[in-house]
């Protein structure tokens, strides 16, 4: 037992936990706490909107696998981050955000910044607490980084009461973590696994979907193998893109909505359809009616509450998506399996009907998408920003490792790429870090190219600037008759010299040959790049799948 303050126990509890990194702004009830960390090794990252902290959070929290740091003042300090927290934990990303709080005597009184951030982020959590003994202060901060990061990621919120941090208490730093209703089941039910390793094995048309959860446990290589034993074509979510290589021979790419069409028309076609990771989109499954209609599921998800939620699995595998495949890998080698030589020629087939086309010297969204992944190293992370330049990149972008290309899912959050990239570029400063943007997502969080500049994150950054709120300006000309409404966005603003404000070096290209240019340029600079690519408002993202619509309903030209 040592006694200490709130704030310096706070600060020690975070160091003796691994964390290096805190993204956030201050304020009044944070004073204490930002004083304790003059004292700290923590390398205290400065934001300059409290949303863009946390996305910077999140972003290091999916590069790194370690829980991301957010910390906020109290009142519009807490509220501004509540995006960020919804965001990380629709996409199982462990972000703990730490908000100030007015002292315990005014809490209920309406008190000047204050706000019961505990009642607003109730339900977009996975966990919140409030502190209100300063002895308590280890026990939360480990609690709070436990729960984020074990079992189903995802956020967390504490909240401090300034009283909290200042006043003195004997601190437990050895206190043990226990709750008696949280018990994250790891590995799964023999059974499950010896009913599941049958299935697969007997199957003669399997197929794989593979989602976040197999990026979020580390288990690309084990999915991988499980694939190449049943010689399984292999699709994934959004969230799960880079579980298999895209150059793997059984790689499908993106299954859904703007899925790509070998993912599309196979799906449908299994006839037992492994689910691992993913909890069944409508952005991945389209109409369920349409979505393997014909196929026995089996369902592995470490979150229970997930398996039949959406759609029926004919059984099941609740664990880590890690030790399941492995448990999967060592049954399936010892059964004698079914022959599928031509299910395994017609993914052959499908991908030889969906060769990427030769790019010529227009500017397209493939081709941009194209020139990025042949600029950067096999290992580069790229985040994306919300919108059509998402969709582009969800589907042309070639993914090599897990965790290399990071997105909002669930919440579809328009500003993230740019501050997620910063983050990622923080917990990897050995990587280089690209963000693939439109320019209205873009426009909203700009700003935090200041903290790239600044801090000495150097990012890159593709702006796919087509004046347009592109997606939606897409569903209306698709099914509103063409009719804008609210989606055209003529800024007044020059971009090149915007960036250049900040310190970035800012440029506008007029051709692929000058993109290439700049990519390379770019690639082997130390300092934060925006480049600027001019785009036709009118370009739609294909291949598409309407909304109600099931798989093989793909839309892939106008």
């Amino acid at each position: 037992m040592t006694e200490m303050t709130g704030s310096k126990a706070y600060i020690k509890t975070l160091e003796q936990e691994g964390i290096t990194h805190i993204f956030g702004i201050t304020g009044a009830a944070l004073i204490p706490i930002c004083d304790a960390l003059l004292d700290s090794k923590i390398r205290y990252v400065p934001g300059v909107h409290e949303q863009g902290s946390a996305h910077m959070a999140d972003g290091y929290a999916r590069a790194s696998g370690k829980p991301g740091i957010v910390q906020v003042t109290s009142g519009p300090g807490a509220t501004n981050i509540v995006t960020g927290v919804a965001t990380a934990q629709l996409d199982s990303s462990p972000l703990v955000a730490f908000t100030g709080q007015v002292p315990m005597s005014m809490v209920g009184t309406d008190a000047f910044q204050e706000v019961d951030i505990i009642g607003v982020t109730a339900s977009i959590t996975k966990w919140n607490h409030q502190v209100r003994d300063p002895a308590r202060i280890p026990w939360a901060v480990k609690a709070g980084l436990h729960i984020a990061n074990t079992g189903r990621k995802g956020a967390v919120v504490i909240d401090l009461p300034k009283n909290i941090t200042q006043e003195t208490a004997e601190m437990d730093f050895d206190v043990e973590i226990d709750f008696s209703g949280y018990k994250p089941r790891i590995t799964p039910s023999p059974s499950e696994l010896d009913w599941a390793a049958k299935l697969l094995a007997e199957a003669e048309k399997p197929v794989i979907v593979a989602g976040g959860g197999i990026v979020s446990s580390g288990a690309g290589k084990e999915l991988t193998e499980l694939a190449e034993i049943l010689m399984a074509p292999t699709a994934t979510s959004l969230m799960g893109k880079g579980s298999i290589a895209s150059n793997h021979p059984l790689s499908l790419g993106l299954c859904g909505m703007h899925g790509r069409e070998e993912a599309n028309y196979m799906v449908p076609d299994a006839d037992v359809l492994f689910v691992a990771g993913s909890r069944f989109s409508d952005r991945t499954t389209g109409s369920l009616a349409g979505f393997a209609p014909n196929a026995r599921v089996i369902h592995m998800d470490i979150d229970k509450s997930e398996i039949d939620k959406n759609v029926d699995s004919v059984t099941r595998i609740w664990g880590d998506a890690k030790h399941s495949l492995i448990g999967l890998i060592d049954r399936v080698k010892t059964i004698k399996r079914s022959q599928n030589g031509d299910w395994t020629k017609k993914i052959q087939e499908f991908k030889r009907s969906y060769q990427e086309p030769n790019d010529n010297s227009d500017i397209t969204g493939p081709a941009v998408i194209r020139a990025i992944r042949n600029a950067l190293p096999s290992n580069a992370i790229v985040t994306t920003d919300v919108g059509q330049h998402q969709m582009l990149a969800a589907i042309h972008y070639d993914v090599y490792e897990p965790c290399t290309f990071l997105t909002s899912g669930g919440l579809g959050t328009m500003g993230w790429g740019v501050p997620a990239a910063i983050g990622a570029k923080a917990a990897l400063p050995d990587r280089k870090v690209l963000s693939i943007c439109g320019d209205g997502g873009f426009h909203m969080t700009e700003n935090n190219l200041s903290t790239a500049v600044d801090d000495d994150f150097p990012i890159i950054v593709v702006l796919l600037n087509n004046r347009m709120l592109g997606m939606v300006a897409q569903w209306q000309r698709l099914f509103m008759n063409g009719r804008y409404a609210a989606v055209q966005r003529n800024y007044s603003v020059d971009y090149t010299e915007l960036v250049k404000d900040y310190g970035a070096h800012g440029v506008r290209i007029e051709s692929m040959k000058q993109l290439n240019t700049e990519l390379t340029r770019a690639v082997g600079a130390d300092y934060t790049t925006v480049i600027e690519v001019p785009m036709d408002p009118e370009e739609n993202v294909y291949p598409m799948i309407p909304p109600g619509m099931g798989l093989k309903d793909i839309l892939t030209e106008d």
